[in-house]
């Protein structure tokens, strides 16, 4: 039997194998799209473990800092340092923006999560885990640490709104849950550029600042400067990041900051949570509903090569009939055909996926466990594809073999 599906695959190799890349590059894009979601995912375990944080402490009622927006007074810190547990903390403020490079042009604007950290916070939650080249931020001002994904290199200049900062250190896979590069720069830099106004809104602003009798009263100097320069600066963070004490219960420590200080706390198997459930959900079903249509569209190929290639050889099998071939020997033959083919065709898309996985822009990550999951799935396709061609064969009639 096995001689016999040889045979006949090797009389029409060049079809076969052909067919066989064809479906190989489908099973690639199948397995680039699962590829896709588990990059998703390991974005979003990668934005949490390299934060450093066990709580996030946000706006209350919030679902921030990644999936809804949160703000705080950015002396909110001092209150929960105060918590039993609480062995570190630090503000944090994330803005995702288009980051211009400043110079010759090589590198063009990146779409970026730029982070406002404190310098010289090493150890503290939020702070980059590692660098790769370059030193931390020390400066209050116009200093930034950029992931290398981004393109910057070190000593170049780059533009956040602005201002112009200096890339002094460089980091690695330090990226938002969306996959954007990560770069930080001083917190007080960044809350001015969360919420800075154009100039011309600026002037409009104070004008009417100024022409209204409430903040502007003739008997009060200085009341308008003091309102003035209020209005200029920024004092919110979107969220608070603690590192607890070792041997600590995260939802412990929680508790008492939701509970007195009227925030809401996430640890961070809840963030988790939040990321993946409810962040990427909407993406991860929209990557299922493509890995089912491709699925079908896969299976409807090999049944029809299969079904191709078994009705171009009706006289045979009925050849094989008339010298008495049982007829499990001709289904098992076509099965091979169909089981061969898909063989053939994953470890095409194997191959495929792992090469042009890196070209990708967002990170795609490639799992064994996927991989096999996938091989299984191709074998069943082949297998069930094959049904209609071996009812096909098994009716053909013994007399074709010797009809006109």
């Amino acid at each position: 039997m096995i001689s016999l599906a040889g045979r006949d695959i090797l009389h029409a190799w060049g079809k076969f194998v052909f067919t066989g890349i064809g479906l190989g590059l489908l099973i690639g894009v199948t397995l680039t799209m699962a590829g896709v979601y588990r990059g998703m995912v390991d974005d979003a375990n990668v934005l949490l473990e390299n934060s450093g944080a066990d709580l996030w402490v946000v706006q209350k009622d919030t679902q921030g800092p990644y999936a809804e927006s949160s703000s705080l007074y950015d002396d909110t810190y001092r209150s929960i340092l105060g918590i039993s547990g609480v062995a570190r903390v630090a503000n944090i403020t994330y803005l995702t923006m288009q980051v211009s490079p400043l110079g010759d042009g090589k590198v063009r604007d990146v779409r970026a999560m730029v982070v406002g950290i404190p310098p010289d916070g090493a150890g503290h939650p939020g702070q980059p885990g590692y660098l790769v080249e370059g030193r931390r931020l020390t400066r209050s001002h116009y200093e930034a640490v950029a992931d290398i994904a981004s393109g910057f290199g070190l000593g170049d200049r780059i533009r956040i709104r602005r201002n112009a900062y200096t890339v002094v250190g460089l980091t690695r896979r330090m990226v938002s849950s969306g996959g954007d590069p990560m770069v930080f720069i001083p917190l007080k830099d960044a809350q001015e550029a969360q919420f800075l106004k154009d100039n011309d809104a600026i002037r409009a602003q104070r004008a009417r600042t100024a022409q209204s009798p409430a903040l502007n009263r003739p008997g009060v100097p200085g009341l308008l400067d003091a309102v003035i320069a209020s209005q200029s600066t920024n004092t919110s963070v979107n969220a608070v990041l603690v590192q607890i004490e070792p041997g600590m219960d995260p939802d412990r420590v929680a508790e008492p900051i939701r509970r007195w200080k009227h925030l809401s706390v996430y640890t961070r198997s809840q963030m988790r949570g939040i990321l993946i459930e409810k962040l990427i959900a909407t993406a991860a079903r929209q990557i299922a509903m493509f890995l089912v249509i491709l699925a079908i569209v896969s299976a409807a190929i090999v049944a029809f090569i299969i079904y191709t290639l078994t009705m171009g050889k009706i006289r045979e099998i009925a050849v094989l009939k008339l010298i008495g071939t049982s007829n499990r020997t001709i289904a098992g033959m076509i099965l091979q055909q169909a089981v061969a083919l898909g063989l053939i065709g994953f470890v095409v898309g194997k191959i495929a996926a792992t090469l042009w996985a890196p070209i990708f822009p967002k990170y795609v990550l490639l799992e064994t466990a996927d991989a096999v999951s996938g091989f299984v799935a191709v074998v069943l396709i082949c297998v069930l594809a094959s049904v209609l061609a071996i009812r096909a064969a098994l009716n053909v009639d013994p007399a074709e073999a010797i009809g006109g």
